[in-house]
Formats: structure tokens, sequence, C-alpha cells
């Protein structure tokens, strides 16, 4: 059983390996909530589209007002917990699976794994990696006890048989490892809506090194639920509000000797006239990014490790979540640097310093062979048959 609860980007991931676990044999299940579950194209794998909207669980937290500094923690080990446990528990209880393999922030699986006496493994994800598996132990242990569960002692349980890592382990970005690890190389993800580079291809060949923008897929989602007229209190659209970062990135983008590529998820943004700057609302970012020279990115998880598979230096412009602690994790390794406080002018100044600096392309590239290294995904169905004495 396959589940991803929270992020799009995290349900790619985690579509790549239940597809290669179905071509192993293995009978898989892959649980989402609805709106992800358009994405699955998988033979061999089952939907199981009745996990909660992560948005309502987003939009109750901010209602309530819940405390700025333990924000994240508050809303992945919240209410989302026990509404999950009841969605998924009927799915555990008809499929029967051997092993579930979460997302790291899906807590509801871990009780349920529990539940089931199953084997779990836990795949990574960006807000996970920040959380203190102490904090995560108190609030897990109070929904242990709402459910009759026996409470934990140790706050490492929560990554049952091990957690797997994409990241090589001398730049790894999780604050707080597991005692088993499982490393393996990030997977190249195919954009099903791309599946060829042709569309593309006047921009690779302009003679001009490519610089390339992007802000995740949350933000983007969050702009168009107020644009459909979804109901998202005032405090939380701010925080999720990048219509004036990114018109800063293309006008900042105008400004170098650049092919720019900016993708805007929709939001309305107008380069400057005559600048080789290309506004787009989405492009296959994998599949780009090895052309880049350099990626504007808002510094999520999922965004960084496929800028270090393609080689690629970053400006981390971050906004939220695990996000800054993300772009500090990026200057100290020497692949890119950190603007906190963004605008036009800082973010050109920081993609100009980086499009002449060698010393921090190396040190891409250095990282990119780091993860070449490491085991391909595809070794994933053998180590959990080993896993589970199957």
């Amino acid at each position: 059983m396959i589940t991803a609860t929270w992020a799009k980007s995290d349900f790619r991931t985690m579509l790549v390996m239940a597809s290669m676990l179905a071509a192993a044999g293995h009978e898989v299940v892959a649980a989402m909530p609805p709106r992800f579950a358009g994405l699955v194209a998988t033979d061999g794998v089952t939907v199981s589209a009745v996990a909660s909207d992560p948005v309502e669980h987003w939009r109750r937290h901010h209602l309530g007002g819940g405390p700025e500094a333990r924000h994240w923690s508050a809303v992945f080990t919240g209410g989302a917990v026990a509404d999950n446990f009841r969605a998924l528990r009927p799915v555990v209880d008809d499929f029967k699976p051997d092993v579930i393999v979460r997302d790291g922030s899906d807590f509801a699986s871990c009780l349920l794994a529990e539940t089931f006496g199953l084997r779990q493994v836990v795949a990574p994800s960006g807000v996970s990696n920040r959380l203190d598996p102490a904090d995560v132990l108190v609030a897990l242990n109070e929904h242990r006890t709402r459910l009759g569960l026996r409470p934990a002692g140790d706050p490492y349980r929560v990554f049952g048989s091990g957690l797997i890592d994409f990241m090589p382990p001398a730049y790894s970005f999780r604050a707080h490892p597991a005692r088993r690890m499982l490393f393996y190389r990030q997977p190249a993800i195919v954009d099903p809506a791309d599946p060829s580079l042709t569309r593309w291809r006047p921009l690779l060949n302009s003679g001009r090194p490519l610089v390339m923008a992007a802000l995740g897929t949350v933000v983007p989602e969050m702009a168009a639920l107020r644009r459909a007229g979804g109901r998202i209190p005032e405090r939380m659209a701010a925080r999720y509000d990048a219509s004036v970062l990114l018109q800063d990135i293309v006008t900042a983008l105008a400004g170098l000797d650049c092919t720019a590529l900016v993708a805007t998820g929709g939001i309305p943004v107008t380069p400057p006239r005559g600048a080789d700057v290309h506004v787009v609302e989405h492009f296959p970012q994998p599949a780009l990014l090895p052309h880049a020279r350099l990626f504007l990115t808002h510094g999520g998880y999922n965004s960084i490790r496929e800028a270090v598979l393609a080689g690629v230096p970053m400006v981390v412009v971050p906004r939220f979540g695990d996000q800054p602690a993300n772009a500090e994790r990026v200057r100290r390794l020497g692949l890119g640097t950190s603007v906190p406080h963004p605008d036009a002018g800082t973010i050109e100044a920081a993609a100009r310093r980086l499009l002449d600096d060698r010393e921090v392309l190396g040190r891409a590239r250095a990282a990119r062979r780091a993860m070449l290294d490491l085991p391909p995904l595809e070794t994933l169905p053998r180590d959990l048959e080993r896993l589970t004495g199957s």
C-alpha cells in the first residue's frame, strides 16, 4: 500500500515507487485525496481516492489561529491524522497489505501500520525532514490513546522499518535521521503532460544560458482555488500569495544575459517588453533542469532534489514551511544562495553572481555525481521483499 495525503509533488514520487512495485509483480494500492487521483495512470495500481482534503486542514488550522512557531507540526499531526485514519482503515482492512510505504507527512498510516501489525517504510517529504520525532511522539501518543493503541516510548518508532532518503548522506536535508536509512537515487519524474521537449527546443538552443524559475505546486494551487471562489482565510491567502514575488522574478531575469523560463501556475505576471523572459503556466521541470545553468526556486524539497540530480546551482527564495531551512542548507552546502527577503534587485544580484560562479557550478556537479552513485530506486521492490520475508 502506497500513501501520500498532503502534497501533489510527493504523490508523483510515490507513484514512481508504485509503478516499480507493480512492474515487479506486486499488488499495489495507492491511497490519496480525490484531487490527486487524476495523476494515476499506472497499470497494475489500484486507486483509492479516500484520503481527506489537505486544503481543508490548512484552512482549519489558520482559522484556529495555531501558534506560528509550531504551525507545520500542528497541521500534520493534528486533525488530519484522525480523519485519514478513519478514511484509510477500510482500505487496509480490505486490501490487507504486507507493507505500507507512506510519505513522511502521513502519520495516519503510521498508526494504521501499528493497528494492523504491518511493516511500514517512510518515504521522504520536505516538512517531515524538519519535524522533531520527540514532538511527533507527543502528538501521536494522544492519537494512540484515543484509538485504544498503546502509547509509544521511542520517538524513532515513527520511522517503522526504515526511512528512505533520495539525497546522499553528505547532502541530506534531514534534521533527524532515522536509525535505519534506505538511500536511493532521486528518480527521474516524467511529466505526462509534456512527453517530449519539442516545444522547448528554441529556448534550449538560444545560445544563451537557460535560467529557470518555479515556485512548486502548493502556491499555484492556492491561487487557483482563490480564482475559483474557494474560501481561503485572508491570513492563509497572504502567506501563499506569490504574485509580487513572481513579478519580481521576471523583472530580475530580464536584466540578465540569459534566456529565462518562468512557471507561474496561472498567476498573472508581465515580463518587461523586449526581454528574453518566457512566462508559461507550467513546464516539465525534471526534463528541462538538466539543460539549465541556474534554477530559481521556492526551496521545496522535491525541487531541490531535482536540481541536485541535474547538477544545477540554485537561487532559493523561501516562502513557508521547511523552505527557509532548505534554503539555508543549500547555502551551507555551497549549491547556491538564499534570498530570504527577495525583491527584483536582490534576486537579480544573486542570480548574476551565480551565473558567473564556476565554483558553485562545480559543487553542484559534484553533488550530482554523489547522487548518481546511490542505488537506483528500481532496487526498492527487492528491498521490500527482504523486509517482509516474501
